[in-house]
């Protein structure tokens, strides 16, 4: 979807539009590009944080503090790698005009599920069904 839509500064998605017409899509397109750049960047400082310093504190305590925060950093550093992955499957979604639409039911996700959670690929009631059936199972385990 290469779009020359130029979006209003204030606009926002409404449901009294036509669910994810050329004014919305750009606007999630937009709202993950930008997301995604923030996420990016945080990961650049963590990084450059990541190379500073090594593990030669002279103290155990300090040295075993250090190793946890670096832990911490790394298991961070995974989620947003995953994150990314999903808004990258969003952006795709967008251009294959899927986006918006429950992976499962082929219903609207709806506009405010998508504010809140823009990389969302099931509706509420997918996503809790596939909760219970998650914990049911985990229950029986």
């Amino acid at each position: 979807m290469t779009t020359s839509i130029v979006l209003p500064p204030d606009y926002k998605p409404s449901a009294d539009e036509e669910y994810m017409n050329d004014m919305q899509l750009e606007y999630f397109r937009q709202k993950l590009i930008n997301w995604k750049k923030s996420i990016v960047s945080q990961s650049a400082d963590t990084l450059e944080d990541l190379r500073q310093g090594g593990l030669s504190q002279p103290d155990d305590i300090d040295r075993a503090s250090l190793e946890t925060d670096k832990a911490l950093d790394l298991r961070t550093k995974d989620r947003i790698r995953k994150l990314i992955t999903k808004i990258d499957e969003a952006l795709d979604r967008i251009e294959e005009g899927t986006y918006g639409y429950c992976e499962e039911t082929g219903e609207p996700i709806g506009i405010e599920r998508l504010e809140a959670r823009p990389v969302a690929t099931l509706s509420i009631e997918a996503q809790e069904r596939h909760e219970r059936m998650e914990k049911t199972f985990d229950d029986e385990a």
